[in-house]
This record gives C-alpha cells, structure tokens and sequence, in this order.
C-alpha cells in the first residue's frame, strides 16, 4: 500500500470516538440524576429528635417578639384608651402586670385565699392592712385580684399624695388606675362600678417598726366608710401576712427624713448599711386573704355623716381584720417557708 493510501486510511479513523455506553435495561426504573449536594444530603446521618425545651424556647421567644411588635403597633397608633382617672389598660395589661408577676409568684410566693368573696362584677371596696415600709403590698394585691379573680378585674387602688407627687411613679401609678385617697375620688370610682381598694393605715402602717408587726394602727377618720356608705356597695375586709418581714425596720433616721421631706427614713439589718443592695426585699412567703363582705346596702346615704355610725362599722371591719391577721400567724410557720 503506498504512503498516500495510509494517510488517508488513518485520517478516517475517529480517535475522540468513545465505546457506545450500555442502554440501561428497558424493563427496570431509570435512577433519577441527582446532585452532589443531595448524594451528601442522602448519606447524612438522620438529625436527632427535637429538644422538647428548646421548641418552648423557641416558642417563647416567638411569642415574645409578637407581642413586643403589637404592644409598639398599638402605642405608635394610638390604639389604646386611658380613661379620665388615667388608666391605661393597654400598658397594665402589657408592661406593668408582668413586671411585677416575677415578685409575685417567684420571690413572695403569694397564696391568695377567699377570692371568691369579691364581686363579678359591679362596685366593692376592699380595705387591707398596710406594711412592709415600701408600699409593695399594693402591688401585690393587685396583681392577686387581676390573676386570680375569674374575671380578671382591675382593682383601683386610693393612694397618698406623696405617691403622686413622685417623678416618674406617680405617672405609672395614674396608668396603672390609681388616683387619691380622697372621698370624691372614691365615690367616683365606686359609682362607676370599680373594684376598689384602700389601706386605711397609710403611712403610720407600712411605717411601723418591726416591734410592733401585724398590729393594726389607727384606721383615720372612717372616711372609706362613709364612701362605700353613700354609694351602697360592699366593704371586703383583707388580711395580708408576709409584708411584715420585706423590710424589718429597727430604726428612723428622722432629721434625714424631715431634710428629704419624707414620712420617715428607715433603718433595716440590710438598709442603709448595704446601700443599694438593701433595698432588695427579703423573701418571705405571703397570704393574702379576703373575707365576707360586709353590706352598707342596709345604711341610708344620709347615715354617712353621722360619726358613731361610721366608727361602728370602721371599728368592725378594722377587727375583722386584725382577727384574721391572728389566726393567720398562728398557723404560720417560718416566715420565709410559709
């Protein structure tokens, strides 16, 4: 063959020719193409099951970054209503309530007995005991008829001047549906059908000296009395054990007192000694108890002014309380245990 005839043979030879691939078997199913990523995914070990508490955790904090959004909605549109006492349900309900729950139900434990004793519905004035040097107790006891209650009622709580005359707490105490300790304000709540509330011992409880703990001062004039009177609702004695211990006052700074204008500068084991870490209040156990209510629906409008009648029924529901406050300690153990 002549060198001409070989160089055309091999130019007809295709080198970049591969063997014809083997035609998968007709009969069975073709295996789908897939990725390099899902030939990792399939070889992957299966994840492991799902952390109960991590999925609660997640939850709240979902739920948390939801009603953080809707609380920011509703405040930048206004979409909320304060009425003319200045309660602003829409804070309460969202900041001031929860804020205060961990005090509540994690550090003084509360136990609220009697909660049946309050109304539904419509007006009663509930007088407690006052204690503790710092009027914590109010808060407590208004978390504990918002929580407990079946209705979830908002109790309004008549406070001293000196709160409302405090930068910043006298404004959370107008949102959170306080207003003076005065009869006109009073009458007005209860006319509206508001649960309300009142410690007629005011500063002269909460200021006492440890000594003389759970023993009831003098309860004013009877002017809670001749509002519950004129407006005919009923007044629920309430009794509150654990107050007492937040704050043992051994002592009153009183020239300090007068120079700040307060009621009394109190000494404690921990305050001032420990400066701002004193002010953290022990942790003893409470008991909030409400008891049958006494009806003024039997007294005419016009027995409201008279002295004596009003002293009776003050004298009365002021034993009642102190009665219960006994009988509650008698059955107390540690203080701080319950």
């Amino acid at each position: 063959m002549s060198d001409v005839a070989k160089v055309i043979r091999l130019r007809d030879v295709d080198f970049g020719a591969r063997p014809a691939a083997r035609r998968p078997d007709e009969s069975g199913p073709r295996r789908p193409v897939t990725s390099l990523a899902e030939r990792r995914a399939e070889s992957a070990p299966p994840p492991p099951d799902s952390d109960p508490r991590l999925d609660r955790v997640r939850d709240a904090v979902t739920a948390g970054i939801r009603g953080t959004a809707e609380f920011a909605r509703k405040r930048l549109t206004g979409d909320y209503r304060v009425d003319e006492f200045g309660l602003d349900d829409h804070l309460l309900e969202s900041v001031i309530l929860p804020s205060l729950r961990p005090l509540s139900k994690l550090w003084f434990r509360v136990e609220v007995q009697g909660i049946e004793h309050l109304p539904e519905s419509g007006a009663a004035l509930i007088v407690a005991n006052h204690a503790g040097v710092l009027p914590l107790d109010a808060l407590m006891l208004q978390v504990a008829v918002h929580d407990e209650h079946p209705g979830h009622r908002t109790l309004r709580l008549l406070a001293a001047d000196k709160v409302f005359e405090t930068p910043v707490l006298g404004g959370l105490a107008r949102k959170a549906g306080h207003t003076l300790a005065c009869p006109a304000d009073a009458e007005r709540l209860l006319r509206s059908g508001e649960l309300t509330g009142v410690f007629p011992e005011g500063f002269k409880g909460i200021g006492k000296p440890y000594s003389e703990r759970y023993k009831l001062q003098r309860f004013g004039r009877g002017g809670f009395v001749s509002a519950a009177v004129k407006t005919g609702v009923p007044i629920v004695p309430c009794a509150i054990v654990g107050a007492e211990e937040i704050y043992p006052k051994i002592g009153d700074l009183k020239p300090l007192a007068r120079l700040l204008g307060l009621p009394y500068f109190p000494v404690t084991p921990l305050f001032p000694h420990l400066g701002v870490l004193g002010l953290v209040p022990l942790p003893s156990k409470w008991t909030i108890v409400f008891g049958e209510p006494i009806p003024t629906s039997g007294y005419a409008p016009e027995e409201a002014d008279d002295p004596m009648t009003m002293f009776e029924i003050t004298d009365q529901v002021r034993e009642t309380i102190q009665q219960t406050l006994y009988q509650l300690l008698t059955r107390r153990g540690n203080p701080f245990t319950g």
